[in-house]
This record gives structure tokens, C-alpha cells and sequence, in this order.
């Protein structure tokens, strides 16, 4: 299951996505998981998935790929699920069993939780997918270039996360060679009790942290050779700039996206 997380990869192609400015893309993300949280009907869910599987087809990416990355957390969702059924109470009992009762309310909450999860991740694992990390941390860099009037570091914050979006796939990788190290020692992480197999997990994180504080170390001493100063001047040798596409992409985005909250202000 681990070796199936795609966050953070970038899928080669030149899709219109693909070919967007970064910045275009960030702005488009937030904007969609902003009227993520202002929706609530199931008719603009089912919209704003098909919108997302337009945008999965058109760059020519699995659907899958976006799934596996569910995987991992869904016995998150399906527990906070069951726990949102028994404590709503508001609403009109549907079904009623001993000291529990599920309402109208409780199950359309707990549809539109789980669905907003899911949408969140297909949409930021998009992002992903088609912007190479440089491009991703120039966009962020430049987004936030502002507050470097106030002191902030602006520079330092952006290649923070552009080191931590490249550092997700190889952990994956890490954790899954030292899973398949320790299965074959003998370790058992799929049977027995809930604690029983929480304590096999230490022998997997720990292995995990010391690599990854290795390959931290590594890559700040192949900084340091290469001359990286914090608060130095550097540029780019590949400038963002906004284009036609841009533009149009941007204004049919937010188009559709006032579409889907009229329709839930009408709709519900």
C-alpha cells in the first residue's frame, strides 16, 4: 500500500494543465478547496467531481493513481465516519438500534465529510501531478514575494516546501524497503490486536527517522557545496510569465466554480 502514494510526483506530459503557469494552478487549487467548504449539496459534489475527472482525462493521468493515495487514510475516514453517525442527533431518526440512532442529518453529514476528504486529496494530488516541484516553489516564491518587504523569509519558505514535496516519494520508498526488511526477519504487521501491531511499528519508524535525518544531512552539506546562502540573491533561468491560456483557463475556472455555488444556493 505505501509504495502505491503518488503525492508529490510529477506525471510527465503537455496537457493544457501541464503547460500552466504554476501560479495559474496554485490559485485555481485554493480557489477550488475554498468552495469546497462553502457547498453543501450532494448534486454540487457530484459536480465538482466530474469537473476534477475532466481535468484527470484531459491530462491523460489514472484516476487511480489519485485513489491510492486515499488507501492510506481510509480507515481515518471510515472511523471518523461511524463516530459523526452516532454523535450527530440532529435531524429526523431513520434508523434506531439500542442506545444508537441515525438521522437524516448524521448520514448527510457524514456523506459530505467524506466526499470533501476525497476531493481534497484528488485535487492537490492534480497539482502534483502536472508542476514540476522547481516550478511549483518559483510560483509560491513569487505569490508570497511581497512580505519580503515586512522581513519574511520568502525564499527560505518556498525551498522548505518545495524540499519537503520531493522528500515525500522517497520516504515512501524508504518506509517500503524497510517494511519488506523487517517482514523478512519475521515481523508481523497485518494480524493480532490493534496495540499489538502499533508496537510494530517502532521497529520501522525508527530506521525511517535516521534515514531520513541522513539524507537531510546529505542534502544540506550538496547545498552548502554549491554555494547556497540563506538571504542570498539568485535567479531563475526559466521566468514565469502569464499567458493567454492563462487567462482563459482562470476565467473559465472561476466561471464554473460561481456556477456551483449559485447552484447550491439555489439547489439544496
Amino acid at each position: 500500500m505505501i509504495r502505491d502514494i503518488t503525492i508529490g510526483q510529477y506525471v510527465c506530459g503537455s496537457s493544457v494543465l501541464h503547460r500552466l503557469d504554476p501560479r495559474t494552478k496554485i490559485l485555481s487549487t485554493v480557489s477550488y478547496i475554498f468552495a469546497l467548504f462553502l457547498i453543501d449539496s450532494l448534486w454540487c459534489y457530484v459536480l465538482n467531481f466530474s469537473l476534477i475527472l475532466i481535468f484527470y482525462l484531459i491530462c491523460g493521468i489514472s484516476l487511480k493513481m489519485a485513489l491510492n493515495n486515499v488507501k492510506p487514510i481510509l480507515p481515518i475516514l471510515i472511523l471518523t465516519s461511524i463516530i459523526n453517525l452516532c454523535v450527530i442527533r440532529d435531524g429526523e431518526v431513520v434508523f434506531s438500534f439500542w442506545i444508537f440512532s441515525l438521522t437524516d442529518r448524521s448520514i448527510f453529514f457524514t456523506i459530505t465529510i467524506f466526499f470533501r476528504i476525497i476531493l481534497l486529496i484528488f485535487s492537490s494530488s492534480l497539482l502534483t501531478y502536472t508542476t514540476l516541484p522547481t516550478d511549483l516553489t518559483r510560483g509560491i516564491e513569487k505569490m508570497i514575494k511581497p512580505l519580503a518587504k515586512i522581513r519574511f523569509p520568502v525564499e527560505e519558505i518556498s525551498m522548505m516546501i518545495s524540499i519537503a514535496l520531493r522528500f515525500i516519494p522517497t520516504l515512501v520508498l524508504e518506509a517500503d524497503k524497510i517494511i519488506c526488511a523487517q517482514k523478512s526477519r519475521g515481523l508481523d504487521l497485518e494480524t493480532g490486536s490493534f496495540i499489538k501491531r502499533a508496537k510494530c511499528m517502532v521497529p520501522i519508524l525508527i530506521p525511517l527517522f535516521v534515514c531520513a535525518f541522513k539524507r537531510a544531512d546529505e542534502l544540506a552539506v550538496a547545498m552548502e557545496s554549491r554555494c547556497y546562502r540563506v538571504g542570498g540573491q539568485r535567479t531563475s533561468y526559466k521566468t514565469l510569465s502569464f499567458k493567454k491560456l492563462d487567462i482563459f483557463f482562470a476565467v473559465g475556472f472561476l466561471a464554473v466554480l460561481i456556477m456551483v455555488l449559485m447552484i447550491n444556493a439555489f439547489f439544496r
